[in-house]
């Protein structure tokens, strides 16, 4: 399911309450350096190709403040400014200028509340995009996997001549997730299941486990778990209950981290 227009909601969100969405990517076009088994946007091979066409930061700053004077005549808050969408947002060309614009329109409408990226994080290891996420409120940061193994085949990175944008290796990965250190916020969605008859599962003992020494050494401000919620391209994976995900998330905790469940 792709989003069709750039400014989204408010809509209700289970993590970040009511959440008005910006999404930067082109509206009928996934893009992404991720392929993730989970994705709501699908595969993306299922994405329509073709010319991307984006938003210019200025139309986007008209399309957002004319929404924001709408929610100001209705009476209707917003708790957080929220990049997401068809992708990866931080892929948008001028994604530095877009955060600028986001926060100034933030602070003259609705200064309480708080601007979030939701994100893959392979954007990072480029020093402008780096720095953009480090000036938002909420950098929630994806990370799936204990292992370089498990995060293929969960996240589907791109490689190289694959027509995707490029990523980033694992162990740049972790690198910027650890200078983000406690300004960052981790995000992990917990499941198990199958994919092309592999066994794919960030629960397995000694998969999570692995997990846990890396959010050790990231030390994050806090870790949001969460379970599938929407339908997922991969047909075969389970969702985990509250319980469950609060099993694990008490394991997080007696390391010291706070953690943050969303059944």
């Amino acid at each position: 399911m792709l989003f069709e227009n750039a400014i989204v909601g408010p809509i209700h969100s289970r993590r970040l309450g009511s959440s008005l969405g910006v999404n930067l990517l082109p509206l009928k076009h996934k893009y992404c350096s991720y392929d993730c088994i989970y994705c709501e946007c699908g595969w993306n091979r299922e994405s329509e190709q073709g010319v991307l066409e984006y938003a210019t930061p200025g139309e986007l700053s008209e399309l957002l403040e004319r929404r924001l004077r709408q929610l100001v005549e209705q009476g209707i808050g917003v708790d957080s400014f929220t990049f997401a969408g068809n992708g990866e947002p931080t892929l948008y060309p001028d994604f530095p200028a877009a955060v600028d614009m986001v926060i100034s329109l933030r602070d003259r409408y609705f200064p309480q509340a708080v601007t979030t990226v939701l994100t893959n994080a392979t954007q990072l290891v480029r020093p402008e995009i780096f720095d953009a996420v480090m000036k938002l409120d909420n950098p929630v940061l994806k990370l799936d996997a204990g292992t370089s193994a498990m995060r293929c085949l969960i996240n589907r990175p791109s490689m190289p001549g694959d027509g995707r944008p490029q990523g980033c290796s694992w162990d740049e990965l972790l690198d910027r997730l650890r200078a983000f250190g406690n300004h960052g916020i981790v995000q992990t969605l917990l499941f198990d299941g199958t994919s092309d008859g592999q066994v794919v599962s960030n629960i397995l003992p000694d998969e999570f486990g692995a997990y846990v020494e890396l959010l050790k050494s990231i030390r994050p401000k806090y870790v949001m778990l969460y379970s599938l919620d929407r339908a997922t391209p991969e047909k075969s994976l389970r969702k985990l209950s509250v319980d469950e995900l609060e099993v694990h998330a008490d394991v997080i905790r007696r390391e010291g981290i706070e953690v943050k469940v969303y059944g």
